[in-house]
Parts: structure tokens; C-alpha cells; sequence
């Protein structure tokens, strides 16, 4: 009775309820569609690159590229059309500059101002790299014998810099008697280095001077002869390495290895143990190394192993044997001895066999111990060896993480340096005891300000791509994240040249985790996170797996509840920006808004030109389109040759001018094409900085503004207002 007497109450608070939860759904509908007319409404003049249509022809096949011209770095009406767009997107994210602002700040306000690195002990000093309060560059120093030793400023790149908009220092290498430094400065950022040399017993900078370097150089143990590599000069690939002695001209210096092979670069380092002078040639499936006796510098230097393709390799010397890490009959690496006097393959005896399901990834060697990076379902783990024992992997107490060795210079020593993160761990530097198993705790990059893990959750998740593959998925978001579809995800993913994309710790990503956002890192093919494999199973002809991977993960988090499709966002840089420009012409649908970050995305006439940077040292990785199956190939996902007469998300496109990786036109040419061929009224912003290059500008402060930017356009778009997130 009492229920039937109340019914009429609870019957208008239920309409009420209803009522209530409709007009919201209405506004939040209404909000959406005003702002995604808010760009069509403000009624800008859109930016238009003239169409001087070139006639590309291969293998038969006719593209007609319209927008070739804009190639023409020199060209005033080239760098018009960029400040235009410039313009335009500064015009039509004027309402977002105040969350621009708020954001760089928050950003930077996390970042410790007196910040330091934790010392290293190399050849009698403790080195350090430091930053001061309010200044974009870091402070190189050292300490001799003791950290309580007076401070040696060997470089202040804050003063350095001063007269440049962009500066990066180089590799820095000292003389083995510690009175000279080498190193490399940039100051276009197009990472051409000029060697300059200073001494460090009087501060004064040497006469000697050695332009368009890779920008290290590598000291012989006579303190006064280095070996150094130069660029070739359109190619910017490094390609000849030469020999010189302090105090002479560097047109004096001797050239004693060149590189003809455009499909290799060279490199020279000193390995671990100080005895060898190394030179490196490195190609997609092959590499090759020469060594000579750092005691001997004007001596010859002898191969390892002659280069065949398809044998990769890489080498460390201890007790007088090399160790190789080979794929040599084993697809996921293992790793070889051979006397350092007999290193041809026929005499390399095996230490650690392959394994299908570990792929071993690198090596540290000391006295008593071999450590081993292997790569264990898509984890890097650290295996720490007695030699000849098997040893044990070093237990981190969570499932998903980023571990690597450190900075080990020394053989004698039972403690190991560590660095490692999570998606909630900020980057932790240990020091490891491989007899004890003690852990110290060095540091642990400060976030200032509120910051507590505890605040934050992690998952790492299977997706079943269409084919079968289950591709890892690692997900960050605050506390409180609701999985009904409601929230918006930023999914990110690479995916190229078989590089993982770990799950690493950002401060910078707490201004999205805060806002609401989920951060989701897609593991997929053409990455090594799961193997050799899983690189081969996403390269050349089958590279569109990388696409339907990616795409399979966003369909599995809208299917799944972490977003919806009006809630879902991409993001990915270089190579990671061709997958932007893939999944956006074959899914454009799924995304809200993208961001592409310096895209790689004119592929089929970028790989035909080999005058331009990194084209014929990729043949392996995206095939040679001289070939006409590559080619076909190629085309038939090129984002730029792929654009169409349709709907695409909202897009935030970013380059450089003096991009050296993926040159500016590359993502010029598509902005401009798209501009004219789509049919939405989506935003389509492209962002070039003029000052800058591949990675954007050079001081860790002023680098944020441009992630600021990228942030805004996204929040903008989630239709979040300016509130953090809380419990």
C-alpha cells in the first residue's frame, strides 16, 4: 500500500531524471556540433597552394603531382604559402590560447628547475650534466676523484647558445689525459655538427675547427689523433671517416674509410674496454665492423666480418675474445664468441642459443658478469649472468615497464646502473648489486607540484587484429576514469624500423590524464616489441599490417567502453606520422581528431629520389619502388597518393623547414592536397615551424610550446572544459 501511495512521486522524479539526462545528452550534442562549426563560422580565408601540375612516370604508371613545386626550400612563394597556413591556424585556435598558455605552463612548472643528473665515474672524474633555474640548456661539468670536489664547468650550452634561436650540442668525448673535450655543435638543426675543441686545464677553445661532422669524435690513446665522420652533402648520410692530429688544419686530415655504398652508413666509436678504435657500416639487414688498436692509431684497420646481405651483427671485446650478437641462423639474435685474432663467422662459437619466443636485444660485459637485454612478450627484461651460469632476470615488481642498462664504463665492478619507468613510475636510476641482488635507489625524476602514482592506473591489454595477431595495448588514465564510452582516449603508435615504443613515464602526459583523457600506446607490427618477427610482419610488402593493427586497436577500445568514436584521437610523429596519414584515408571515420608530427607521408616519390636524406639507406625497410611490385605496393597506401574526394577527422599536421628526416614539403603537399579533396568542414591545421627541424626546438623549456598547441587542439576538440579530473 505504501508503495502504490507513493507512486505518483516516484514516478515524476523518475521523469524527472529522464528529463534531466536528455537535455544533457541535447547539450552535450549541441556543444559538439557548435564546436565543430565553429571553425566553418569564422569565416577565414582557407590557404591555397597553387597547383603546377608535374608529371611523375614510372614503370608505366603516370601520378600527376600538383604540388611537387612546393620542394623549392628557396622559393619566397613556398615560404608564403607555409606563414599562411602559419596564419591560419594561429587564427582559427585564437579561442585556444589561453588553455595553450595554461598548459606550457603546467607543463614546465613539473619540471625540476635545478634539475641533475646522477654522476658517472669515468677515468678519475665524476661526470655530471645539470640544469640552473630558468635556463633552457644543461650545464656539463665534472668532479675529479670525488664528488665533493670542486665543480669543472666544461660546458655551459645556456651561453653557447646565446646568439642562436636553435643550438644542440653534439657527442662530447675527452682526451684520455683529460685536458681536451671534443664536441659537436648545431645550430641549424638539421643535424649537421661542426667539431670545436676546448682545453679544459685553461678554458680556452682551440684553433681547431672541423665542419659537417656527424658531430662526435673518437680519441686514439695518444692524446692527440681522432677519428671523426663526415655527411655527404645532399644525403646528409654519414659516409666517410677521417683521421685527425690536434693542432693541424682540417683540410690536412686524412681520409681513411669511405663508405660507397649508398645503402650503408658508416660510424666510429671506442669500445668498452679502450684497446679498440671501432668503424661501423650499418644497413637495414647488414652491417659490417673494422677495428684497429687504439695504440696505434696511424695503423690499418682489419674487418670482422665481411658484410653479406642479410647478416646482421654487432660486437664487445673482453678478455681477449669479441662477442657477437648475430641473427646468424636465428631470427630473434643470439650471441657468439670468437678469438679477437680470428673473427670471420666460420670461427664464432655460440654462448647463448636462439629462443623463438625471447629476442635478445643487447649486452653489458664486466669481469664477473654477462647482463643480457632480452626482449620477453614484449617486456624488456635485464638477465643477469655469472659467466657461465645462466643467471636470473632482475625482478621489478611490475608487469609492464621500460628497464635498460645504464652508463657501465667499467669491467670491475659488481654494480650494475639502471634506468627504468612505467606509465606510472616516473624514470628511477639504480644502482644493482649482481652478487647481492641489492637495489639503491640513486634518483627519481621529481615531478613538482601534486603529482602521486598512486593517482594513476595502468593496464596492458591483447587485441585479436583481423588476421589473428594479438597486439599489445599499454592504457594510462587518473583514478576515477569511467570505461562507459564517455571519455576520450588518445591512442599513439609508431610502428617502423623495429623500434618498441615502450611504456614510459611522462610528466608532460598528466595535463591530458588530468583533463579526463585515457593515453594508449599501440604495440603493433613493424615495432619489435614481440620478436623479429613481429618487425619482419610489419615492413615492405607487409607493411599495411602496421594500418589494420592500429585501426584494430582503436575499433577494440570504442568496442570495449574506454571511448567512443566522437571521443577517440590518434597521434603519431615521423614514420608514426605515415601511419597517421594511412589510418585517417582507411578508417576516417574512427577518429575524432588526429595528430600527425612531422609525417612521413609521400612515400612512393620520396623513395625514388636518393638525393634526399635517409632514401637509400630504407630500401630494406620500405622497398625499392624502382621495383615495380614495390612500387604498386606503395602507392596503393601512400598516404599523400591516396587522398580522396571524402570526410576526414579533425587535423593538426606539424613539420619543420629544416627538417633533415621527413623533409617539410612532404606534410606541405598532403595539407595542400587534402585542403582542396576533402569534403568535411573539419579543421585541417598545419603547424611549421620555420626556425626548427625534425625535433622541434632545442630547449627543454621552449620544446612544450608546440606539445602545448597539440594538446589544446585535442582538448579543444574533446569538448573538455579547463577542470582537472579528481577522485
Amino acid at each position: 500500500m505504501n508503495r502504490l501511495k507513493n507512486f505518483p512521486l516516484i514516478f515524476c522524479l523518475l521523469a524527472l531524471f529522464l528529463w534531466a539526462g536528455s537535455c544533457k545528452q541535447e547539450q552535450t550534442e549541441s556543444e559538439n556540433t557548435a564546436r565543430s562549426m565553429m571553425y566553418d563560422k569564422m569565416d577565414l580565408p582557407t590557404p591555397v597552394a597553387a597547383k603546377k601540375p608535374k608529371e611523375l612516370s614510372i614503370h608505366g604508371d603516370v601520378r600527376v603531382d600538383d604540388y611537387y613545386w612546393l620542394n623549392e626550400r628557396e622559393n619566397q612563394e613556398v615560404i608564403d604559402y607555409l606563414n599562411a597556413e602559419n596564419a591560419y591556424k594561429d587564427q582559427l585556435l585564437e579561442h585556444t590560447k589561453s588553455l595553450q598558455e595554461k598548459l606550457y605552463n603546467e607543463i614546465v612548472a613539473r619540471i625540476k628547475p635545478d634539475d641533475s643528473s646522477v654522476p658517472y665515474l669515468y677515468n678519475e672524474y665524476y661526470y655530471i650534466s645539470r640544469y640552473e633555474t630558468g635556463k633552457e640548456h644543461p650545464i656539463y661539468s665534472r668532479k675529479k676523484g670525488s664528488l665533493d670536489a670542486a665543480e669543472e664547468i666544461m660546458l655551459d650550452v645556456n651561453k653557447l647558445a646565446e646568439p642562436y634561436s636553435y643550438f644542440q650540442v653534439g657527442g662530447r668525448s675527452v682526451s684520455p689525459n683529460n685536458k681536451i673535450l671534443a664536441y659537436g655543435e648545431d645550430t641549424l638543426s638539421r643535424r649537421i655538427y661542426t667539431l670545436r675543441f676546448k682545453n679544459l686545464e685553461t678554458g680556452e677553445m682551440l684553433a681547431d675547427v672541423i665542419p659537417n661532422t656527424q658531430g662526435s669524435a673518437v680519441w686514439a690513446n695518444d692524446n692527440k689523433t681522432l677519428f671523426y665522420v663526415t655527411k655527404e652533402p645532399e644525403t646528409l648520410r654519414g659516409y666517410k671517416i677521417f683521421r685527425h692530429i690536434m693542432g693541424t688544419s682540417a683540410e690536412k686530415d686524412v681520409e681513411i674509410f669511405h663508405e660507397k655504398d649508398a645503402t650503408f652508413s658508416a660510424f666510429v666509436y671506442k669500445d668498452k674496454s679502450e684497446k679498440y678504435i671501432v668503424i661501423g657500416s650499418y644497413a637495414t639487414l647488414s652491417q659490417e665492423y673494422h677495428v684497429l688498436d687504439a695504440n696505434q692509431p696511424l695503423g690499418k684497420f682489419r674487418v670482422i666480418q665481411p658484410r653479406e646481405r642479410g647478416l646482421e651483427y654487432s660486437i664487445a671485446w673482453y678478455n681477449n675474445k669479441f662477442y657477437i650478437r648475430t641473427n646468424l641462423d636465428a631470427q630473434n639474435f643470439r650471441l657468439m664468441e670468437t678469438d679477437e685474432n680470428k673473427t670471420s663467422k666460420e670461427n664464432w662459437k655460440e654462448v647463448i642459443p636462439h629462443r623463438k619466443d625471447v629476442l635478445l636485444e643487447g649486452m653489458d660485459l664486466f669481469n664477473n658478469y654477462l647482463v643480457l637485454s632480452e626482449r620477453v612478450a614484449g617486456i624488456t627484461k635485464l638477465r643477469v649472468m655469472p659467466w657461465g651460469q645462466d643467471g636470473q632476470y632482475i625482478d621489478f615488481g611490475e608487469d609492464a615497464y621500460v628497464a635498460s642498462t645504464s652508463v657501465n664504463p667499467q669491467f670491475d665492478t659488481e654494480w650494475l646502473r639502471i634506468s627504468y619507468s612505467s606509465l606510472t613510475t616516473p624514470v628511477t636510476t639504480y644502482d644493482y648489486n649482481m652478487k647481492t641482488k641489492e637495489f639503491k635507489m640513486l634518483k627519481q625524476q621529481e615531478v613538482v607540484g601534486d603529482f602521486d602514482p598512486a593517482n594513476y592506473v595502468s593496464e596492458r591489454i591483447m587485441v585479436t587484429a583481423r588476421d589473428g595477431a594479438k597486439v599489445p595495448v599499454s592504457i594510462v588514465y587518473r583514478k576515477g576514469f569511467k570505461k562507459d564510452g564517455t571519455q576520450p582516449l588518445l591512442l599513439y603508435g609508431y610502428g617502423s624500423y623495429g623500434a618498441s615504443m615502450d611504456p614510459y613515464f611522462s610528466s608532460v602526459r598528466l595535463s591530458l590524464l588530468d583533463r579526463g583523457f585515457a593515453f594508449a600506446i599501440a604495440h603493433i607490427r613493424g615495432g619489435e616489441e614481440m620478436g623479429r618477427y613481429w618487425y619482419e610482419d610489419g615492413k615492405l610488402l607487409k607493411k599495411k599490417n602496421t594500418f589494420t593493427d592500429f585501426i584494430d586497436c582503436g575499433e577494440y577500445l570504442v568496442a570495449n567502453n574506454y571511448t567512443n568514436k566522437e571521443k577517440l584521437f590518434a597521434m603519431g610523429g615521423s614514420a608514426g606520422g605515415l601511419l597517421m596519414g594511412a589510418v585517417v584515408n582507411m578508417r576516417p571515420d574512427l577518429w575524432k581528431g588526429v595528430v600527425a608530427a612531422v609525417p612521413f607521408v609521400d612515400v612512393v616519390t620520396t623513395m625514388l629520389d636518393e638525393s634526399i636524406p635517409l632514401t637509400t639507406g630504407e630500401f630494406d625497410e620500405w622497398g625499392n619502388p624502382k621495383d615495380k611490385t614495390y612500387y604498386d605496393y606503395m602507392k596503393s597506401y601512400s598516404p599523400y597518393d591516396n587522398v580522396e574526394a571524402k570526410e576526414y577527422p579533425a587535423m593538426l599536421v606539424t613539420t619543420g623547414l629544416h627538417d633533415s628526416q621527413v623533409q617539410y614539403w612532404e606534410p606541405a603537399k598532403w595539407v595542400a592536397k587534402m585542403r582542396v579533396m576533402k569534403t568535411d568542414k573539419n579543421p585541417l591545421l598545419m603547424h611549421t615551424n620555420m626556425d626548427f627541424g625534425h625535433s622541434g626546438a632545442s630547449g627543454r623549456y621552449e620544446q612544450h610550446r608546440e606539445t602545448a598547441l597539440e594538446y589544446a587542439f585535442l582538448l579543444d576538440l574533446a569538448g573538455l572544459n579547463d577542470a582537472v579530473m579528481k577522485n
